[in-house]
Parts: C-alpha cells; structure tokens; sequence
C-alpha cells in the first residue's frame, strides 16, 4: 500500500495511453450524437462523458494485457474498429429509418434491410456524408496504428496502472450511476422506464446497447404497480357501479369470463394479477353498430393526415370526413414498418422491436380482427404487394387468423402487381378485389407499398407514375414525389369504393385505414428540429414526438355517409383501433387485455410511446414535464404520477403478454 501511494504521488502509475480510449468513446458518442438525435448541450452529455470514462478504462485494461507492444497494438486498433463499425452500422441504420435498431431489431430485421434496400443502403454508405463520417470514425484507430510506438507501452502496464484503470472504472461508473439516481428526469430512463431509444440519445449508444443487452438477457424486473383507482377485482367493475335508475341505459361491459387465480408459470400468474386490478370498459351505444359487416383494413404505407385534400385526393378526404373523424390522432413510431403494423393488428407495442411481430409466428394470436372475425365465420385473407417474406410475413400473417392465408409478391401478387419499385396499390387491391367480393362477410387486410421513400421520379415508379398531379403545387421536389407516391393509395381506394357501390355494398362494408410510421423517408437526418421537409410538409417545425407522429386514422362505410359525421376529438393512437374495431362489430373481447381503449367507452383517454411520453385529455407529458391543455384547468392531486404508472404497467403488459403467449393461457390454441 506505501509503495502505491508512493507511486501515485510520483505520478509513475500513469501513462498516455490511459486517456486513448475514454477519449475515444466520447469522441465517437459526441459524433454519433451531433449526427442524429442532436441536442447535445444538456445535463446527460456528463453523464455519457462519465461513461465513457468506465468504459475506457476497459479498453486500456484490454490493450496492456500482452507484454509486447505489437500485440497491444493490435488489440488497441481491433478495439476502436470494432467500436466504429458499431456506431456506424448504427448510424446507417438512424439515417434511414430514423430509429435506433436494438439488438432484437438488429438480428430480426437488418438482414430485411440489407436484401430489400440494398441499393439504398450503399448509395448511403458511399454517399459524401456516408464516406465523411467513416472517415470520422476512424480517426481514433489510424491514430493508434500510427503513433503507436508513442503511446503505447513498450511492455504489459505493470499492476500499479492496472490497478489505477480498473478503480477509476468502477468508482466513475458507481458516482455516474449515483448522480444519475438523484435526477427525477434521467433515472426513470436509466431504470424503470427504460426505452433503447431514449437511452441512447440521452446516456449514449454504449450505455443504450449495454442495458438493452441486459433486458435481452434477463428481462425487464419491474413490477407492475398500482394506482390510486385500481379496483382490487373484476367483480366491481361490473356490478354496482351504477344502476338502471340513474342512467337511461345499462350497457355492461366489454369483459369475458377468464380465470385470473392463478398461473401456469410465474409470466402468467404476474399478468393475470395485473389484469385482475383493471376495470373493463362499458359497452355504449356505438357496440354493433358493424356487427356483421364486411371489414377491409389498410395499413398505408407512411401516410399521414397531410396527404388528405378535397382537390387532391377526394376519396380519401370522403372516407376521412363522412366516417369517424379522428381529430387528435397518433401512430408512435417505434420499429419501422413492421412495428407500426404489429401496433395496428395487435394493439400492443412492439416491446421486442422488430422481432416483436416475428414473435407472434408461433402465438396464439386471439384477438386479431382476423381471429375475431374468423370465429364469426368471416372468409379472410392477408394482403401484401411487396415480398411475401420480407419481414419474415410468410411466416406471421399466416397465423392472423385469415382463413384463406396470406399472399404478397412470390406467392400469388405477382399475378397482378408489376414487378418495380414501390410496387402499385390500385394493382394490388383491383387484382385482388375480384377474389372476395362474393364471398361475404369477408374480412380483409392489406399492408400497401406505395407511399414508400425514396420520394424522386428516377428511384420511385410511384411518384414518376403521379407526378403530373403534383407537379404544380406549392411545394419543393421533395414533397411533390412524397404526395405523388400517396396517390396511388387514393387511386386505389378509388377504385375500391367504386366497385363496392357498384356491387351494393358499401353500406355492409366498413374500410379502417391507419398508417404505420410518419414519413421518415423525406429527410436524410432525423433530429427533432432538424426535419425541414417533414416540418414543410405539416407546415410547423417539428420538434416533438408528438408532433412528429400525428396522423389520422379512417373509419368509414357508406351507412355513415347520410348521417352526421361522427367526431373523435380526444386523444386516440394506434392501439385503441384493435379495441374499437371489436366493439363497432360487437364481437366477444376482455377490453382489461388491451392496453388501448374503445374510444366510444368510458376508458380514460391515454396516448403513449416507448419513450414514456404520453398524452391525455388534460395535458401532455414529455421530456419529464408535464403541460396542462389548458392552463386554467384544476389538475387533481397525484394525477400526473397515476398516469405514469398506469403507462409503465401498459407497456409492461405488452411486453409479458408477448413474451409469455399470454393469450394461450386462457384459450386453447
């Protein structure tokens, strides 16, 4: 100990090399920052440099293991290569998708992307920023390989600077971990609302990877909590609560018979617990109103509410306003296609990233309209007109509950879409319309290409195919290719309505369509405040999520066209389609195992995103503020922590319910 002390006095336990790697970690998590999320002036970038630092001492560790210094060099430059290709493959990756990819994102989809999108991907890799910033990121292990007879030791760091790094590591990290614990903004993001997304951005990719491993491996511990109005069983949400005297109408209440006692496993007793607290939500005087209709479900590929125009395009702009208008509407966008399709069919959110709908192949998958309308006896069929195993989709839209399966291009689409990029809606839908149309009640979904990026006449078939119907607007290339490509969607429904009617039955007939991610394909970055041609076509700065994933949704058929327009104006995202849907065709559904509600009950209005942001008729919640709607309105007390909670406990649903095949348990597969 005195010959340590004494050495740490003569300042001979240190060495240069020591500063390589915790320079080099914030090095690259400061480029990674500034070229994606942005925001880098704020309180998390210490905690990220402190990081670093722990980190970095692992690295030193690593490359002064041998007693030569070749061998350390070359573990030293293998170390900080690695580390580059990471964050560039992560780069990539936020450049086109404006996501960060977890690790099961990664391994379930980065191969769809390098197979669908490979022409895109290297023109953005061996574009000028692409080639910049590799040139960036290899900095540090150019400046290893040549210095390295400057800074690297002769021989293996004697047990004095080992000894240093390793306490500087777990001290660092411990006093990082410590101040992060005092922060009622970053802790919930560190620990109990943990979101791959959030951590990078704010602790850096490292950290982000470095948790997000954790939940892999060991899954996310947090229990569900409960709040201030939990009922403590099902029995009271059902009886007593009001009675025929005080309301003109006693509905009851969207909830089945289940058996929440117990548990096979450990997964299930912990969900039926849960599920046992919540109350069901009331059926009203909307339950039925499409109960043996015909059903026909589009995700539309990147649509929002700005493609809607009487001028431009006047069957989506009927079926938007002489339907449900859904005037505050939200699609979280959260794994890319896949994810924002599994919001809209399941009305979960995608937990495990992109494996989340890839999960699903081999689950009991209840509740899909495609089940729920199956048992009705609905014929039923799965539409795509892109690769039918892009995705892995020939895998898990066999298993939505379609009777007659699912078809995309390889295995029966390419009898009436074009081969060419983005494939033709109004192809898919005239092609395959003749298929169902006599076979009611069907029951159908389609997941469209259309609207996909990129938006110019020479890469997209879409837009060069419009671009006369745009071409005239006020707006830049950009836009106009974005709104060209849409018009297929239009052209498309166009069609469909007008064949319906013609056949007669439109008014038997009721068209859901959603989106499954903003447009993120307009901008080649995908900071918040940094989007100018997703702000040019919303036409405010986009500096919020909220903001940013605003959208519409549709819910139209041709009995609601001579009555009044029905308005939706409180706040409703994708998982309230799967709830509401259930009870417009007044199927047989437990509203208590939807984490989205019936727009038409009595749910308390809740949007939320895996960031943890989330958004009520009172106020909105984001970046740990809560913001009332209206700033003279009394909030009750605690109400902004019983919405926190209740938006934890909903996201740990979806991710128990997925993991643990919850729906298996109560009905037999």
């Amino acid at each position: 100990m005195k010959e340590f002390l004494l050495r740490f006095k003569n300042k001979t336990w240190f060495d240069w090399f020591m500063l390589v790697f915790p320079i080099s970690m914030f090095y690259y998590e400061s480029i990674f920052r500034i070229s994606t999320v942005g925001d880098y002036f704020k309180l998390s970038t210490l905690y990220m440099f402190l990081f670093c630092v722990a980190y970095g001492a692992i690295g030193y560790l690593f490359s002064t293991i041998s007693k030569k210094r070749k061998t350390n060099t070359i573990i030293a430059c293998i170390l900080l290569a690695l580390g580059a290709v990471i964050y560039l493959i992560e780069y990539f990756i936020y450049r086109f998708f404006k996501v960060f990819y977890d690790i099961n994102t990664v391994t379930g989809g980065a191969g769809d992307m390098m197979g669908g999108f490979l022409e895109e991907t290297l023109q953005l890799i061996f574009s000028f920023d692409g080639i910049f910033k590799i040139i960036l990121f290899a900095i540090p292990t150019v400046f290893v390989a040549v210095f390295s007879k400057k800074i690297v030791p002769a021989e293996r760091s004697d047990k004095f600077r080992r000894i240093a790094a390793a306490a500087a590591l777990v001290v660092v990290y411990l006093v990082n971990i410590l101040l992060i614990s005092f922060s009622g903004v970053y802790y919930p993001i560190y620990k109990t609302e943990y979101h791959f997304q959030s951590a990078v951005g704010n602790f850096g990719l490292i950290t982000g990877l470095k948790l997000d491993l954790q939940n892999f491996l060991f899954g996310n511990t947090n229990s569900f909590e409960s709040t201030d109005d939990d009922n403590t069983s099902s029995e009271t949400t059902s009886s007593d609560l009001t009675s025929s005297e005080t309301q003109e109408i006693e509905y009851g209440y969207n909830q089945l018979n289940l058996d929440l006692s117990g548990g096979n496993t450990s997964k299930i007793k912990e969900l039926n617990q849960y599920v046992s607290t919540l109350s069901a939500s009331k059926k009203n005087e909307y339950t039925g109103i499409f109960k043996g209709k015909n059903l026909i479900m589009i995700t539309a590929e990147a649509f929002t509410a700005e493609v809607i125009s009487p001028e431009l395009t006047p069957t989506l702009y009927r079926l938007a306003t002489k339907g449900i208008n859904f005037t505050d509407y939200y699609q979280p966008a959260s794994a890319g296609t896949t994810g924002g399709e599994y919001q809209n069919i399941f009305g979960m959110m995608p937990t495990a990233g992109g494996m989340s709908f890839k999960n699903t192949a081999d689950n009991l998958n209840y509740f899909t309209m495609g089940s729920q309308l199956d048992r009705l006896g609905y014929y039923g069929m799965a539409y795509h007109n892109n690769s039918h195993t892009y995705y892995s989709r020939n895998k898990t839209h066999i298993n939505l509950g379609y009777s007659g399966g699912f078809m995309g291009y390889g295995n029966g689409m390419e009898q009436y879409v074009k081969k060419c990029w983005p494939q033709s809606d109004l192809e898919m839908i005239a092609g395959t319309l003749p298929t169902y149309i006599d076979k009611q009640p069907f029951n159908v979904y389609y997941m469209s290409v259309s609207g996909h990026s990129g938006y110019n006449r020479a890469g997209n078939a879409m837009t060069a195919k419009n671009w006369e119907a745009v071409q005239d607007l006020p707006y830049s290339d950009q836009i106009k290719g974005y709104l060209a490509a849409n018009l297929e969607l239009e052209n498309a429904l166009a069609h469909l309505v007008a064949e319906l009617e013609n056949k007669g039955i439109a008014d038997d007939t009721v068209i859901c369509i959603g989106t499954d991610h903003f447009p993120y394909g307009l901008d080649q970055g995908g900071a918040l405040g940094n989007m100018p041609y997703l702000s040019e076509l919303y036409g405010y700065n986009v500096t919020t999520y909220f903001q940013r994933d605003h959208s519409r949704l549709i819910i139209w058929s041709g009995c609601l066209e001579d009555k009044e327009p029905i308005i939706v104006d409180s706040p409703t995202f994708s998982l309230d389609i799967l709830p509401t849907l259930s009870n417009l065709f007044g199927t047989e559904f437990d509203s208590r195992l939807m984490p989205g509600r019936d727009v038409f009950s009595d749910a308390e209005a809740i949007v939320f995103n895996m960031n943890y942001n989330w958004k009520t008729d009172l106020g909105t919640f984001y970046g740990g503020k809560f913001t009332p709607h209206d700033e003279n309105a009394e909030i009750p007390e605690g109400y902004v922590n019983r919405i926190k909670t209740i938006v934890r406990n909903k996201i740990k649903y979806c991710s128990g319910a997925l993991d643990a095949d919850y729906f298996a348990a109560h009905f037999s597969k």
